[in-house]
């Protein structure tokens, strides 16, 4: 897959990694795997990580199995799971028939703790949750802010022999015990530096319906025991991880070694961190329960359903992935990257038409009523085999209300009384007065248009320095936009003062409706169906649209402002080389 294999041109580490393995005969293939929770929808920073997954293994001439690491029935739906394989889809990535999920491995890892419970290794233990985090102990920092972990205290239950140990674990399984009263811990090191070291809970009770097994199990293994066994289990050969689990890796050792299984290696890459943006599936799950957003695809959400709808492409993820590359130490890359990588593919693809979101009329005074002027429109500049259109130019026209000022202020170029502009693709018109309501708004602009400047040629060499859009009145046709901003104003909004959440830095002007404008009649022919992603659409002088996959009142269809023509990163650029 080209894509996949350019994804990781930067990722020189992690490729180093695996190259000094193949060498050094510690493996004899590439075998990862991509390994979401089925417990929310996968936002773009699973994009990242499922780029290294999925094209290391292409890379390597290895194999990438998509594994749902569902072992917490409490937040897992099967309704996440169609739609991650949905999202890994679309863009791009194929598990091609090896789809696994750690559910399947329930009997199997009860196996491997009862194995590791005979070597002396795994006790069952009465303490409760807050009693274990007592016992375990915390980081503190001394005066010269140097933090030290004071060792823990064993748990009274510790030195129970194995035949109890089994015993226990076995009617921990049957049922025996309530939610809660008896965990499986690791016998490891409760003076150890790292806490994940300090004892982790292996297993706990759980009377929880799993959305596959059932009521089969009540006893649920933990993430970090499930992961490093299953990886396992699958042969992959790289567990490839974000960096928050580097932690986690001396566990994820101790668990194959004690298991006696194939030993998975783990490696750690940086996640990402997006500017105005928020990462995180808890946080996200709070906007979508909150209301403060209309769904998990809701078009301001950094979920890649929602970034589909909004009118992101996969080939402009991708790119973004590729430009970012994969590092081995947090950083906050600039959302205006990923816009940029996306006005780059989109000004290839979007065909260009013109639509008026805050329409006012325009009469062409010299035009007798009924007359019609075709004119020649390109479809993309940037894609000559995508062609023309027709536009037909009437007496009466409708431009964009911020397109007249009755008093001009100054450099405007637009239209105002005695002032001329060129009509995009059409004529000059000069502006000859307009009307007002009783109330004092202007309801139209009267103009005349020049007949020997189609096509905007001027063969008296007059100078006119504006040029807006139009749409004929005649046939124009009605839709609804919705104008998206950040869904959040501060650039880091999880970096909050005391006092406050993430939820005060909420964007109130995220969303804005327009269900008045009107456009070409041919972007209802171009748009078809409401389908999720395509075909795109530039809106000239305006910015980049999609429909929308839900219609507006009256089924007047909608669509979605993916983003502006501005490229705020080429300035950014210019400022960091300056």
């Amino acid at each position: 897959m080209e894509d996949a294999e350019r994804s990781v041109e930067t990722s020189d580490f992690i490729s180093d990694f695996i190259k000094e393995d193949l060498a050094s005969g510690r493996f004899s293939r590439v075998h990862t795997r991509f390994p979401p929770e089925p417990n929310g929808w996968l936002h773009i920073g699973h994009c990242k990580a499922m780029s290294i997954d999925f094209s290391m293994a292409a890379r390597f001439g290895g194999k990438c199995n998509l594994r749902f690491d569902d072992t917490n029935p409490e937040k897992e739906d099967i309704s996440y799971v169609e739609a991650i394989k949905r999202d890994i889809k679309w863009l791009g990535f194929d598990w091609e028939e090896r789809e696994f999920y750690a559910s399947d491995y329930y009997e199997h890892l009860y196996g491997l703790a009862v194995k590791i419970i005979r070597k002396g290794n795994a006790y069952v233990d009465d303490l409760s949750e807050d009693e274990m985090r007592e016992y375990r102990g915390t980081a503190v920092a001394d005066k010269n802010n140097i933090t030290e972990t004071p060792p823990g205290r064993d748990s009274p239950y510790r030195n129970r022999g194995v035949d109890e140990n089994l015993d226990l674990f076995e009617r921990m399984r049957r049922g025996e015990f309530p939610d809660g009263s008896k965990t499986l811990r690791a016998k490891i090191d409760m003076k150890h530096p790292n806490l994940v070291m300090r004892d982790p809970v292996m297993y706990r009770i759980r009377r929880e319906k799993h959305y596959r097994t059932g009521d089969s199990w009540c006893i649920y293994p933990m993430y970090d025991f499930q992961h490093p066994l299953s990886d396992a289990k699958e042969g992959i050969t790289h567990s490839l991880c974000s960096l928050e689990y580097e932690i986690h890796r001396p566990l994820y050792d101790w668990f194959i070694r004690e298991a006696e299984v194939f030993p998975s290696r783990q490696i750690e890459f940086a996640r990402l961190n997006l500017t105005h943006t928020v990462l995180s599936k808890r946080y996200l799950l709070q906007l979508v329960r909150e209301g403060r957003v209309s769904g998990w695809d809701d078009p301001r959400m950094p979920t890649l359903a929602g970034l589909r709808r909004r009118g992101y492409t996969p080939a402009a993820l991708r790119d973004f992935m590729t430009r970012i590359g994969v590092a081995k130490t947090d950083s906050t890359v600039d959302i205006a990257l990923l816009e940029y990588c996306l006005r780059e593919d989109l000004n290839k693809r979007a065909l260009r038409v013109m639509a008026v979101l805050k329409p006012l009329k325009l009469v062409i005074e010299n035009l007798e009523a009924g007359s019609e002027i075709e004119l020649d429109a390109v479809n993309n500049p940037e894609d000559p085999g995508a062609g023309t259109r027709k536009i037909k130019f009437t007496r009466e026209l409708w431009i964009e209300r911020d397109d007249f000022a009755e008093t001009p202020p100054p450099k405007y170029y637009r239209l105002y009384p005695g002032n001329s502009v060129r009509l995009r693709y059409g004529f000059i018109v000069t502006c000859t007065g307009f009307e007002k309501d009783s109330s004092g708004n202007i309801t139209a602009v009267r103009a005349v248009y020049d007949p020997s400047t189609k096509g905007g040629n001027a063969p008296d060499n007059r100078k006119v320095k504006g040029t807006i859009h139009w749409v004929p009145a005649a046939g124009a046709l009605p839709i609804e936009v919705k104008v998206y901003d950040y869904l959040f104003t501060p650039e880091r909004p999880m970096e909050t003062p005391p006092g406050k959440t993430f939820l005060d830095g909420l964007n109130p002007a995220s969303l804005t409706t327009v269900r008045d404008a009107l456009a070409e009649p041919c972007l209802l022919a171009g748009a078809g169906a409401p389908v999720s992603g395509g075909p795109f659409f530039q809106f000239e002088r305006q910015g980049y649209f999609v429909r929308d996959t839900e219609d507006g009142a009256g089924g007047r269809p909608v669509f979605n402002k993916t983003i502006g023509l501005r490229d705020t990163w080429a300035k950014i650029k210019g400022k960091q080389q300056a």
